[in-house]
């Protein structure tokens, strides 16, 4: 009969989930460790679903947790993909303005940028960058050339293989139902067989929240679902872009706006908006759960952050039920897009962590409780940062005592 205590288990097998996983297995090779994940293959749903994107840090502010992630997770990500021969591409991006009014934001970015020793930046003009995107328009461009692409489903499988020859255990297609704390341990019910851990990691996602209330956790955040639709370029107007274009994003909403992004298959994204999900797992505009957004709308935060963005997400609707209108939030960037050149694509929930005073946290944010850690929001670029946000979670964890349990 297999042995159901581990020193450590881990919930959630995303790309943070695994990353931790990985580092534990690195750091703390005697320790027994268990990652469960209620699908039955690892990274399928943030980490599956996202644009491929290893992002330089450009956008965060200096000194805060994303920014000093990003910039080493980014080298990491790399360093990790050439190792193992994962597809990856240094392609660059152009971040636009269109308006008069984006220009102190976009020099700000530069700013920002040249703060978190992002490489290589510079600010140039619409001839300039009709050199870099020929169908791209603006009246100013911030280059940003570290930025690269790469496959992180197949990031996620790579370290799910190295987290196994290191020893550790995954098992998929098992959801956790219930946490009990007892004297030294915490017993982890599933839909499967309970298991026993002497220290848990919460990598939950969408269900982080729910996750850290099961072990007694506060309700001071929860987690509000954001649906990002896409649609391709169809194959004959993929050259309209050349790598990635990007707008100049709104500083109170933490969306980066509809963009383009060439992926590592040679395709092209268009997108995404952002729409509150009415599921935490909503990639369809029909997918409904009474329970998910019922709990959205009885969180005191939710009225709040919808009373000041309401404006935003009336128009990020406006954009998903209407082609006509989501193309011309595209054409201000590459003008000669037409509404047949775009086919519906695939779409993403981003796991939005959301305070009770409105507030949409933008930072990490990890949440110690006695022999538990809880991973509450890693936003993008966690896909790009994985490898040192597991490192930082793990040290954490280290602090609290995981290290006494060899």
């Amino acid at each position: 009969m297999t042995d159901s205590h581990y020193d450590v288990i881990i919930v959630g097998g995303g790309i943070v989930g695994l990353a931790v996983a990985l580092e534990i297995t690195k750091r703390f090779p005697r320790l027994r460790l268990l990652l469960l994940e209620k699908e039955a293959r690892v990274g399928q749903h943030q980490s599956g679903h996202n644009s491929g994107v290893i992002h330089s840090g450009v956008y965060y502010k200096p000194g805060s947790l994303k920014a000093r992630l990003c910039v080493e997770g980014a080298r990491a990500m790399l360093d990790f993909c050439r190792t193992h021969g994962i597809p990856h591409q240094i392609c660059g991006k152009v971040i636009v303005a269109t308006y008069q009014e984006e220009l102190p934001r976009l020099e700000e970015l530069h700013r920002r940028g040249e703060a978190n020793g992002i490489p290589g930046l510079r600010v140039i003009g619409a001839d300039a960058l009709r050199a870099i995107e020929p169908h791209a328009t603006g009246i100013r461009a911030l280059v940003v050339p570290a930025t690269g692409i790469t496959d992180y489903a197949a990031v996620c499988e790579k370290y799910a293989e190295l987290i196994a020859q290191q020893g550790g255990t995954i098992q998929t297609s098992t959801q956790v139902t219930n946490l009990k704390n007892l004297a030294a341990e915490t017993v982890v019910e599933t839909s499967g067989p309970s298991f026993t851990t002497r220290y848990l990691i919460n990598c939950a996602g969408l269900f982080s929240d729910r996750v850290a209330r099961m072990a007694g956790g506060n309700s001071e955040t929860i987690i509000v679902p954001f649906r990002g639709e896409y649609y391709d370029l169809i194959p004959e107007r993929a050259s309209l872009v050349r790598a990635l274009i990007y707008p100049v994003p709104d500083p109170q909403f933490p969306f980066l706006g509809v963009h383009f992004t060439r992926r590592i298959n040679g395709t092209v994204d268009a997108g995404p908006n952002a729409v509150l999900a009415f599921r935490r797992e909503g990639y369809r505009r029909s997918d409904f759960s009474l329970r998910d957004l019922a709990a959205s709308l009885a969180f005191p935060g939710f009225w709040r952050m919808a009373a000041k963005h309401w404006r935003s997400g009336m128009d990020e609707f406006h954009r998903s039920f209407s082609k006509s209108a989501f193309v011309r939030a595209l054409q201000r960037l590459l003008p000669e897009l037409r509404s047949e050149d775009l086919v519906p694509d695939g779409s993403g929930v981003r796991a939005q962590a959301l305070r009770r005073d409105g507030t949409l946290v933008d930072d990490f944010q990890f949440v110690s409780s006695g022999r538990m850690l809880h991973v509450l929001n890693v936003p993008s670029p966690a896909a790009t940062a994985s490898l040192v946000i597991g490192r930082e979670i793990v040290g954490k964890a280290e602090k609290e005592g995981i290290s006494q349990l060899r």
